[in-house]
């Protein structure tokens, strides 16, 4: 998860929303990312996404059985999706995303029934840590755009 932090760091210094994402295969990191959808003006451009598809590139073919996500914030259902699809073992991330995550909180993607894969959920790894990049963030943001301050 400290990868995948490295890659969110990277991603508020560019200015897009700070998640990160790390793929692990036998032990080691095989494909790392940060949001990107600002810098690319992709709606896709999400850690997971990139991160999966360097990773299915490095496996050379689309199945990442064996492979593990961490990410910095529980995965959307985009990406949720996508670990699906990609036969993911397993994901682990931050904090949940009581908006848009399908990890577990919104919905549970990840781990539908009717779906043709599972992918393990292990949520709340480094959870403080992560989720203290997107207030951080988001609180700048508003600063900006010159919304108050809560009390």
């Amino acid at each position: 998860m400290r990868e995948a932090l490295k890659e969110a760091r990277k991603a508020l210094e560019e200015g897009e929303v700070p998640v990160g994402a790390v793929v692990v295969h036998e032990g080691r990191v095989i494909a790392r990312a940060h949001n990107q959808r600002e810098a690319l003006s992709d709606p896709t451009a999400h850690a997971e996404m990139l991160a999966i598809t360097q990773a299915a590139e490095a496996r050379e073919g689309w199945r990442l059985n064996g492979c593990s996500v961490y990410v910095t914030l529980e995965p959307c259902p985009m990406c949720a999706g996508a670990l699906v699809n990609g036969r993911v073992d397993e994901v682990v991330f931050g904090p949940f995303d009581p908006k848009a995550g399908a990890c577990g909180s919104v919905m549970n993607v990840a781990q539908a029934p009717k779906l043709n894969h599972r992918v393990e959920v292990t949520a709340g790894v480094l959870e403080a840590e992560c989720g203290g990049l997107l207030t951080e963030f988001f609180r700048s943001r508003r600063r900006r755009a010159g919304e108050d301050e809560p009390a």
